[in-house]
């Protein structure tokens, strides 16, 4: 697992914990096309840092990806925004939340996450 640094807008406090695609394989007993599958189409949100595709750990939960970040990944796609401007939302602090939006989705608060990410527009 890779620790780096996240943007000063991050709800993170310092650092975000990334995992790579092998750290993926490990957690997840899941082969890597599996793992890369599983990004193209958004059940896992990943970004490249330093040319290595990595996932922010927050984004699973028991070992597999969680539910609700496909949804959510989708709308803010079709929003205009990239992989890496969804996962860095998804990772700040979203006022309007009073936490990032990953904390408020682990928390059950989809619903409102997502209508907070279709005011974005």
């Amino acid at each position: 697992m890779t620790h780096l640094p996240t943007s000063a807008a991050s709800s993170a406090d310092a650092t975000c914990e990334w995992l790579t695609v092998p750290d993926l394989v490990t957690l997840t007993g899941l082969g890597v096309g599996r793992i890369h599958r599983l990004c193209e189409e958004r059940y896992l949100l990943g970004t490249r840092r330093d040319g290595v595709v990595v996932v922010p750990s927050l984004f699973l939960r028991d070992g597999e990806p969680m539910t609700e970040i496909r949804g959510t990944a989708i709308l803010l796609a079709d929003s205009g925004f990239s992989d890496d401007e969804a996962v860095e939302w998804l990772l700040s602090h979203e006022e309007s939340l009073g936490t990032s939006p990953v904390l408020a989705l682990r928390a059950g608060r989809k619903a409102e996450v997502r209508r907070v990410a279709q005011a974005l527009t």
